[in-house]
């Protein structure tokens, strides 16, 4: 690898990976807090083909990580792919597509995604994630209600009885599989593209951060951990 390359994907010797462990899809810790989930493994995989040691720097939430893009807070990070925060970050192509829905109380009359967007609907959201950026340029009628993470967005839904809870599809499925009084709408409003990002002047690495998430979903290596990890309904682009 060129020094140039060095430089610029790992200034510091180490590679600094944010890493949302708010999506328990891509990263979680376990009893003793060690990280784990996809995106761990592939930062690892990545810090082991540079050469350098993989500095994981931990985020509740998807929105803080993006912030952290013009601090210069990471090297890469771990995150969906989006407009809004494409304009501080450089995105790799996807690695996985998670489509999102609603969760909504059985006895709702909404049934697929479209339904959600009326007056008076309420909808709980996590502030920031890629679908709060999405469905707050796409709703016209209903109301976002935003609380900071995915957990305190599932506990508002529920504490104040909210039309619907915004999210990832297959976190929601394990939702509705734990509170039987909810099902899921059919249909998806968007697909979340769970890319690699590098903040924005960083040429050099984005383009080899491009290069290996390229080259991982060829390979199958994407596939593999998709499985290892247990992630149920995602695709690999």
């Amino acid at each position: 690898m060129s020094s140039h390359l060095h430089s610029d994907v790992a200034p510091s010797g180490k590679i600094r990976a944010g890493i949302n462990f708010g999506n328990a899809l891509l990263a979680t810790r376990d009893a003793d807090g060690a990280p784990r989930g996809i995106a761990v493994d592939l930062a690892q995989e990545l810090a082991r083909r540079i050469g350098v040691p993989l500095e994981i720097v931990s985020y509740a939430t998807a929105g803080k990580m993006a912030d952290g893009a013009k601090a210069g807070a990471w090297d890469v990070a771990f995150l969906a792919t989006d407009p809004d925060r494409a304009t501080e970050i450089i995105f790799t192509a996807p690695y996985l597509e998670i489509p999102t829905t609603y969760l909504v109380p059985a006895a709702s009359p909404l049934r697929t995604s479209a339904d959600a967007d009326r007056e008076g609907i309420r909808i709980a959201v996590s502030a920031k994630s890629a679908y709060d950026l999405f469905l707050t340029r796409e709703l016209k009628r209903a109301q976002l209600v935003r609380e900071p993470g995915v957990d305190a967005s599932v506990d508002l839904f529920f504490a104040e009885g909210l039309d619907a809870l915004a999210g990832l599809r297959p976190f929601l499925i394990d939702l509705a599989e734990k509170h039987p009084g909810t099902r899921l709408l059919d249909g998806h409003f968007t697909v979340v593209q769970q890319a690699v990002g590098v903040p924005k002047g960083h040429d050099a690495a984005a383009s080899y951060v491009a290069e290996f998430v390229g080259e991982i979903k060829v390979s199958g290596l994407v596939a593999t951990l998709r499985k290892k990890n247990g992630i149920r309904g995602v695709s690999v682009p």
